[in-house]
């Protein structure tokens, strides 16, 4: 490394909403020292939810999207280092190495690196047309060849690939949806859930498929695309694009002898087990009370900023509570809106509130005969009064929380 590299009191790698947040967070709280963004991304930061929303559809420019005005990072002697990607840290040293070799010192380093799109792996995964959904430029690449594309295959099942099929489907594009297991958003809702959204994609023209796994990707005809599955199944398309989840980046870190594995792990203010290091956001694994399982990474815009606003506080101030936020999460697929509030995994009962059918209805979660989470379809009074039971615990009546008629906040 460089013998004379520059230094920031402190220095944030990330640029998304959690190294963001932890920067404006800095400053609110009076905190005068040097601040610096080091960012792998060239676009200063940005929103990530509307990638496969709104940006991909159009209807918000990347001006919209902004965390903040380009001039606000200078207004706040915030120093964006963009275009950089950290691949090497000295925490004995107190410095980083980028990808070009150069080097910063810092006093206090927080790592806001979020994940990259987990990849396929298959034949073929690297053929011209297949794109993951992570940042502006992967929208900007899907955008650009949009209008040479009339049949597009998603694989995954998660909220990117709904999301990303609920646009593509009213631009009028054939979208074909593979999911592996054997319902869509398995790994973050409940059966009835998965099958509403199943429901209502097969409704708008989608041709949704689970349990099928792809086993490789071909050229076509006509310079097309073929997705092969281990059923010896088929499908033709001009576009390719893969919602399979993240991987947490954090190899520098743990390189440099921070405890991980999928992801690094932090204490209850954020603080790796390297000295004068935190990490936030997607990439850290923290304790949850609100998790069956102690300790898990949280992927939501809120958790990255509110871990953001615990590290800023203790750096600022010297204090700060312990960060224990209640997770949320929302999603917008056609004229449905969902947000969750909770953690619904370990479930062992599930309580509908109002008719499915009529598209506007709440899931309430249970574990052993309390409230966990919620998902809240087009109903925005349940999620705002069903946080309160999940902070609290509340174990109501089976029978009143059914019943869509009784407000949630009389159950407390």
């Amino acid at each position: 490394m460089s013998t004379d590299p520059r230094r920031f009191d402190v220095l944030i790698v990330g640029g998304g909403h959690g190294g963001a947040q932890a920067a404006i967070a800095l400053r609110q709280k009076g905190f005068a020292g040097t601040i610096a963004i080091v960012g792998e991304e060239v676009d200063p930061p940005y929103e990530r939810p509307p990638l496969s929303k709104e940006y991909l559809a159009g209807d918000k420019p990347f001006e919209r999207i902004l965390l903040r005005p380009l001039a606000f990072w200078a207004e706040r002697s915030i120093e964006l280092l963009l275009g950089r990607r950290v691949v090497r840290v000295d925490a004995d040293a107190h410095r980083v190495e980028t990808a070009a070799g150069e080097a910063f010192a810092y006093g206090q380093l927080i790592w806001a690196t979020g994940g990259s799109p987990r990849r396929l792996t298959c034949s073929g995964h690297d053929l011209p047309g297949i794109h993951g959904v992570r940042t502006r430029a992967d929208v900007d690449a899907i955008m650009a060849e949009l209008d040479e594309v009339q049949r597009v295959c998603i694989i995954g099942g998660g909220y990117i690939g709904l999301e990303a099929a609920a646009v593509l489907t009213k631009f009028g594009k054939q979208v074909t949806l593979l999911e592996a297991q054997d319902r869509v958003l398995a790994r973050v809702a409940g059966a009835p859930l998965s099958a509403f959204y199943e429901a209502e994609h097969r409704a708008a023209g989608v041709d949704l498929r689970t349990g099928v796994t792809v086993d490789c990707i071909e050229r076509g005809a006509q310079g097309g695309l073929s997705v092969r599955t281990a059923d010896d199944g088929a499908f033709a398309c001009e576009m390719v694009i893969v919602g399979i989840g993240i991987l947490p980046a954090v190899e520098p870190l743990l390189a440099a002898g921070a405890v991980g594995g999928n992801g690094v792990e932090v204490d209850a203010w954020c603080r790796t087990t390297l000295p004068d290091i935190f990490a936030i956001g997607d990439c850290a694994v923290q304790a949850n009370r609100f998790a069956e399982d102690a300790r898990i990474r949280v992927e939501s815009v809120q958790n990255a900023n509110d871990q953001a606003a615990t590290v800023a506080t203790l750096i600022a101030t010297g204090e700060a509570a312990a960060h224990a936020a209640l997770p949320w999460f929302w999603s917008n697929q056609y004229d449905l809106r969902l947000q969750t509030v909770g953690l619904s995994m370990g479930h062992d009962d599930v309580v509908v509130r109002g008719g499915m059918a009529t598209r506007a209805f709440s899931l309430v979660y249970m574990r052993r005969g309390q409230v966990i989470a919620l998902d809240c379809v087009n109903v925005t009074r349940d999620y705002v009064q069903g946080r309160k039971l999940v902070e609290q615990g509340a174990s109501p009546p089976r029978e009143r929380l059914a019943d869509a008629a009784v407000p949630l906040k009389e159950l407390l």
